[in-house]
C-alpha cells in the first residue's frame, strides 16, 4: 500500500480547510467551522506555530490529515503531543492510513521526548473509539473536559 505521510506546507491550506469541513460534516457539524485560509496560515505557518499538520496520501492522492500541538505535564515535567484532529477520507478508510498517522506520532512525540499522547472522541464514535482500543490507547473516564468559548470566555477575560 503507498500511503506518504508529509509535513503540511502553506501549499496545502485549501486542501486542509477541505479536510476540516469533511471531518465537521463527519462528527454532524456541518456548520461549525469558522477557520479560514488566512488563520490556519497564521497559525500553522507562523514564525511560532501554534500547531503541526500532517497530509496522508494514498497512492499520491491526499486522504487524510492530522492536526496536533504539544501540551505540558507538570507531574512528569515534560511536554505532551496532544492530537487535536485525525481525518481519514471515508474511501480511504480501512487501508492503515490511520494508523500510519498515529504511529508517525507516536514516533514524533517519543523523538521530542513526550511523556504522553492524548486526544478526544465522540463517544457515539465507535469506530473510532474501537480502533484506538486495539492500539492499546485508553480511556480517561476520571476526567471531565471543560470548555470556555465564546461570550463565556469574552466574560471571564474582563474579569476581575
Amino acid at each position: 500500500m503507498a500511503i506518504n505521510l508529509r509535513p503540511a506546507a502553506p501549499a496545502d491550506l485549501p486542501l486542509i480547510l477541505d479536510l476540516i469541513r469533511e471531518l465537521a460534516e463527519y462528527e454532524r457539524e456541518p456548520d461549525a467551522v469558522d477557520a479560514t485560509e488566512a488563520l490556519l496560515h497564521t497559525h500553522l505557518f507562523s514564525e511560532r506555530p501554534s500547531a503541526e499538520c500532517i497530509i496522508a496520501e494514498l497512492h499520491s492522492t491526499p486522504q487524510g490529515f492530522a492536526l496536533f500541538f504539544h501540551n505540558f505535564s507538570t507531574w512528569r515535567g515534560r511536554p505532551g503531543l496532544y492530537l487535536e484532529d485525525l481525518f481519514v477520507r471515508p474511501q480511504a478508510r480501512g487501508k492503515g492510513i490511520g494508523k500510519a498517522m498515529l504511529i508517525h506520532l507516536a514516533q514524533l512525540a517519543v523523538e521530542r521526548g513526550c511523556a504522553r499522547m492524548e486526544w478526544s472522541v465522540l463517544d457515539w464514535n465507535e469506530p473510532a473509539l474501537a480502533f484506538y482500543r486495539t492500539l492499546g490507547a485508553k480511556p480517561m473516564t476520571e476526567w471531565t473536559t471543560w470548555r470556555l468559548t465564546g461570550d463565556a470566555l469574552s466574560r471571564l477575560a474582563r474579569a476581575e
